[in-house]
């Protein structure tokens, strides 16, 4: 699929995927409402569907994956109160300090093994203040991010998923799952997503990745705390008003661009085949386990992602000597193809 008019391939992110044409179909066709107001019937349906999928009580539609995880963070803890979570998790890396600035937590880091933790690190990360002298703050949630962004796109084990909650559970902590790429973690495990998340008390589904909707994530969770989230979701901000145009894209992602998600895995995995055997680059092939591919590359990364660019593809370099690519619904065989094409010439 490639409906997105580009004559560059654009491995930056899943996030740069725009809505496909039956996609702002659906969104103009859209009944909408008021949603502050409880009005709009396209949202209410769309966390309706989405809590129902995920074997939660109840959902909340909500502007960005960031938003959700902040809104669950603080509907999870308190002020004081200690967050648990692999060094390299999105809500500690990439959300602004959201869990210092909103919630008022601190976060006691898991060094796991390419972004996934196990349940005797988290066992081990968890303190309480009660027993410390009130040294300790007390850790009160567990969050784990399946997807791993940082681990290459690596998804947990169910055993490990299960054993993470036990042990969170036998501490009376909260447990909250970063699903920004979840529906990728169901598609490459076989696990539908009601059996991955059923031990977890929240979690957070993005649209606007490799679903490819432009905007939105739902939170899902028990009635009691999605009650709770709405408030959060009002105070920071989030409130809005005839959503359902963008639940109606999320709806529509729902329908057509789930089990397409495995061809975005194929031609990730045949990228990285193939950049692996190439000199001076190297992949772990271990972790190409859905549509990301992270590079190591013996010259500056920054330098490879320049040269790439005026070739006409677009990628990140995430780090000194190591570079991103997301595949995602604009890229096609052919696009594989004439970046392979262009990776043997250019370096």
């Amino acid at each position: 699929m490639r409906e997105h008019p580009s004559d560059r391939i654009d491995f930056r992110s899943d996030t740069v995927t725009q809505p496909t044409a039956a996609m702002r179909q659906a969104m103009v066709e859209a009944e909408v409402g008021d949603d502050v107001l409880g009005d709009d019937p396209t949202v209410t349906s769309l966390e309706t569907r989405v809590a129902s999928l995920f074997g939660k009580e109840a959902g909340l539609f909500l502007a960005s994956g960031t938003m959700a995880n902040a809104v669950a963070l603080r509907t999870h803890t308190v002020p004081g109160d200690e967050i648990v979570c692999d060094r390299t998790a999105h809500i500690y890396r990439y959300e602004g300090g959201g869990y210092a600035a909103l919630c008022g937590a601190s976060i006691a880091l898991v060094d796991g093994h390419k972004g996934l933790m196990t349940p005797e690190q988290v066992q081990s990360a968890i303190r309480k203040a009660d027993g410390s002298g009130s040294h300790y703050p007390n850790g009160t949630l567990v969050c784990v991010e399946n997807t791993s962004n940082l681990g290459g796109g690596a998804c947990y084990d169910q055993m490990t998923l299960d054993g993470i909650a036990s042990v969170a559970k036998a501490h009376g902590c909260a447990t909250h799952i970063d699903g920004a790429r979840i529906f990728n973690a169901s598609e490459a495990t076989g696990v539908s997503v009601a059996d991955m998340c059923a031990a977890y008390d929240s979690v957070s589904i993005c649209f606007s990745k490799g679903l490819g909707a432009p905007v939105g994530s739902v939170l899902v969770g028990s009635e009691a705390f999605i009650a709770q989230a709405h408030r959060w979701r009002k105070m920071f901000g989030g409130g809005w008003r005839q959503a359902g145009l963008l639940a109606a894209a999320a709806h529509h992602a729902l329908d057509h661009h789930v089990e397409r998600l495995a061809e975005d895995h194929a031609r990730a995995r045949t990228l990285a085949n193939a950049v692996n055997a190439m000199p001076g680059f190297s992949v772990d092939l271990a972790t190409v386990q859905t549509n990301m591919v992270y590079v190591t590359c013996e010259r500056p990364a920054a330098e490879v992602a320049e040269t790439l660019a005026t070739h006409g593809v677009d990628v990140f370099d995430i780090a000194p000597t190591k570079i991103r690519i997301v595949v995602h619904l604009h890229i096609t065989d052919e696009d594989v193809s004439r970046f392979l094409e262009i990776m043997r010439t250019a370096f």
